[in-house]
């Protein structure tokens, strides 16, 4: 069932046959070879071109979106938010790549950046910030893992690993393995595609690149300098929710130091710019509205993460108390339900977050999984179909519609999706299930 196969959404290390693979790949332009450094001008080893980056980002971002529980729905906040981006962007290395910024539903505290220019914040972050220099601080920061390619890079030397960055189970598989098994078949787990885990190096150039886009932009340094002191009192009053982000950008004392005497040396003279408080304050009102919501749907997460499935349903309700239509509150509530496999009410919370969310996919995925245990396969195949048409490229999705086929004893339909599955997943528990499928329905021979 195993093959030595090159697989973008989760590059090995490199063996000396893959790189030989890579070396003919590169010659025949899938990879770039020699390109020079947009930051310093020097040549540069890069066997991901830059046209890559951006075919690898417009694949794989939707899907860490949707696992993030969709791109907020407040259409002002966002195009504050991408406005500011935009500006910031302007000023950058890399000016003319495709850029987007948006935030996410997520409450976990995090920002990231995939290699094509797609940068996303979550509410959980939003909610925590002062004023607009520290989201130009933050979203600074990200467009310098961009400009100085540090995925790329990564991706180049064979060492990217895919990091979980999706919502309430982003550590459970590290707290609760349980927990992290059951978030697996249902799709709890964040995608993790090319999400990189930055190097303290990485981090530091991130730092000193984002300081001086903000500050060309025109915001004060001091944001990045409020930024820094945020997350750094966040991670002692609530660890957990900054877990994440100090996974992917790892934090130090040195990182702290060296941002405080860049602002005071060489962006000395642009500390009186303006910090923009209350135009943030200002485009962040609805948002901060429902800040207690969101901090006892973290609440809710850590409790998931302990395994205390009661304490959890405790904290989402009274979430769902104050933000009755938060949609990220209603699907995190039915996956809790599922887990205690109370199926039926975990499908009336899927059903609400579809009624607030039509186009986010992520509820019908839950929805579908809720009823396939119910034994319910046609109502749950046409979940999954609703989900893979409003967000291709998921694997699983293609597993659980051949399941419910096979359960509906469509054995024909069933075998076509398990093929299929097939030719995108080659190992694994579903993998070897789908085969032995095939094996007896007598579409494959078996291995003599």
């Amino acid at each position: 069932m195993k093959e030595d196969h090159f697989n973008l959404n989760n590059i090995p290390v490199l063996t000396r046959r893959k790189f030989l693979w890579l070396s003919s790949a590169a010659t025949a332009g899938i990879f770039a070879g020699c390109s020079t450094d947009p930051i310093t001008g020097q040549t540069q080893l890069m066997l991901v071109s830059e046209e890559s980056e951006v075919q690898l980002d417009r694949k794989n971002s939707p899907h860490q979106f949707s696992a993030d529980y969709g791109i907020i729905q407040d259409k002002a906040l966002n195009s504050y938010i991408s406005q500011t981006g935009k500006t910031i962007a302007a000023g950058t290395h890399r000016p003319k790549m495709p850029y987007s910024f948006q935030a996410v539903n997520a409450t976990y505290v995090n920002a990231y950046a995939f290699p094509g220019g797609s940068i996303a914040a979550t509410r959980g972050i939003l909610v925590n910030l002062d004023n607009e220099a520290e989201l130009a601080a933050l979203i600074g920061h990200e467009l310098g893992h961009v400009n100085a390619r540090h995925t790329a890079e990564q991706m180049s030397k064979g060492v990217l690993t895919s990091v979980v960055v999706g919502g309430i189970a982003a550590y459970a598989g590290t707290k609760s393995p349980t927990y992290g098994k059951i978030a697996e078949g249902i799709g709890m787990l964040g995608s993790g595609m090319l999400i990189a885990s930055y190097s303290r190096d990485n981090e530091r150039e991130a730092d000193s690149l984002g300081m001086g886009y903000m500050v060309k932009a025109g915001y004060s340094p001091a944001g990045f300098i409020g930024l820094m002191d945020m997350l750094k009192k966040m991670s002692k009053s609530k660890p957990g929710t900054i877990e994440i982000m100090f996974s992917t950008h790892p934090m130090s004392d040195e990182r702290y130091a060296t941002a405080v005497k860049n602002a005071e040396n060489i962006y000395g003279s642009s500390g009186k710019s303006t910090l923009y408080r209350e135009r943030y304050m200002d485009n962040t009102a609805r948002l901060r509205a429902v800040k207690p919501a969101i901090e006892e749907i973290q609440n809710g997460d850590s409790e998931m993460g302990k395994k205390n499935y009661g304490n959890a349903e405790t904290h989402f309700k009274k979430a769902l108390a104050i933000a009755p239509g938060d949609y990220a509150g209603l699907v995190m509530m039915s996956k809790c339900l599922l887990i205690q496999e109370k199926y039926s009410e975990a499908l009336k919370y899927a059903e609400t977050a579809k009624e607030v969310y039509p186009g986010e996919a992520q509820a019908h995925q839950i929805s579908g999984f809720a009823r396939m245990k119910k034994k319910d396969y046609e109502s749950a195949y046409q979940e999954f179909d609703s989900y893979e048409k409003t967000l291709p490229g998921s694997t699983g999705i293609v597993f659980y519609k051949g399941f419910c086929r096979e359960g509906m004893k469509q054995f024909k339909e069933s075998a076509f999706e398990y093929n299929r599955y097939l030719q995108m997943e080659k190992s694994g528990d579903q993998a070897t299930y789908a085969y032995k499928r095939l094996v007896e329905w007598g579409y494959i021979k078996p291995a003599k």
